[in-house]
């Protein structure tokens, strides 16, 4: 009781006192914001990674092979302060839109390699059957290889837009008011972080749930008779 009781007035203190919960909701707007940007911009590239991954062009495999490897190996906080402080140091780009675009490039190294693995998991010789029978290469894609490979990749696609919610925690480095920014300068402003933090671990918790659910209601839909 004396723990949820505690827990209780630190909330009230952080949180009601003041309306800090509006800067709350500010900072988990702009977290938002930044997932879904950099997953829709990283989901672009990452799949014309993977093109060129299957390219014939030398020189785009070369490209595509080298970005993968040196974007993944790269940890995005280093990546998102690089691009802050050295690419657009001189130009007045608003840091949410530097956050979006790290997160983006970061997200297609990873998403490009799930691409990558879930076609590659495609039995060939089901494409070969397809065109066997009469498909043309893009027919045999869309209706034998596309819709198996988003089966492979769909568990592992949505652990990376988990992952990237989690990721988009570092923004405050470049002064983007992000939810974890935002918690982190009301605890220390009361000096009582303890409520506050609990909070925020809950919306992150909430994130994750909404992306479980989101998947789990696409894959129903996907598959009516299973």
């Amino acid at each position: 009781m004396e723990f949820l009781k505690g827990l209780c007035d630190s909330v009230y203190k952080n949180l009601i006192a003041g309306n800090s919960y509006m800067m709350v909701l500010s900072g988990l707007k702009v977290t938002l914001i930044i997932t879904l940007a950099g997953l829709f911009f990283g989901t672009l590239l990452g799949a014309l990674l993977c093109a060129m991954h299957y390219s014939k062009s030398k020189i785009l495999r070369f490209i595509s092979k080298v970005y993968i490897l040196i974007i993944r190996g790269m940890p995005v906080l280093l990546l998102l302060m690089m691009l802050f402080y050295v690419v657009f140091a001189s130009t007045r780009l608003d840091a949410i839109y530097i956050a979006i675009i790290a997160f983006g490039l970061n997200s297609a190294s990873h998403i490009a390699e799930i691409m990558k693995a879930a076609l590659e998991s495609v039995d060939r010789g089901q494409v070969m059957a397809a065109r066997t029978l009469g498909f043309s290469k893009y027919e045999a894609f869309y209706y034998v290889t596309f819709p198996q490979a988003s089966e492979f990749a769909r568990p592992v696609y949505q652990n990376a837009v988990i992952n990237l919610i989690q990721w988009t925690s570092v923004v405050g480095y470049i002064t983007v008011s992000d939810l974890t920014r935002v918690i982190n300068n009301i605890g220390a402003r009361t000096a009582d972080p303890f409520g506050v933090i609990f909070v925020g671990i809950l919306f992150y918790l909430f994130l994750a749930y909404i992306t479980h659910l989101v998947f789990s209601l696409t894959n129903r839909k996907r598959r009516p008779g299973r």
